[in-house]
């Protein structure tokens, strides 16, 4: 599994330095769920190994926690976007299948 990432921008005003992007970002060489922070980038640094087993199985989630020393501790949560089950096929594009599908109210 090769290293990569996805990011987003916000902007907060129309200045180009009003911003933050936030990244989900895959690194071989790590070896747990990490945070890095690098103005304006805060990123959430995922193992090859966590990320295996959170695509390949029923695992909803991926939950760690960074130590912000005095500053108490930052709960970090990456989990899964399921297909909206009211959504026509081309309004769920890349998600994963929900698991609800084919249940009854």
């Amino acid at each position: 599994m090769g290293e990569g990432r996805i990011e987003e921008t916000i902007y907060f005003s129309t200045r180009g330095d009003s911003r933050v992007t936030y990244v989900l970002e895959h690194q071989a060489s790590s070896s747990s769920t990490t945070l890095r922070y690098q103005p304006p980038e805060v990123a959430i640094v995922l193992s090859t190994a966590a990320l295996k087993t959170w695509g390949e199985s029923d695992q909803v989630g991926i939950y760690a926690a960074a130590d912000l020393g005095s500053h108490g501790v930052l709960e970090l949560l990456v989990e899964k976007d399921f297909a909206c089950l009211d959504l026509s096929d081309a309004e769920n594009i890349d998600t994963f299948p929900n698991p609800a599908s084919g249940a009854v109210c």
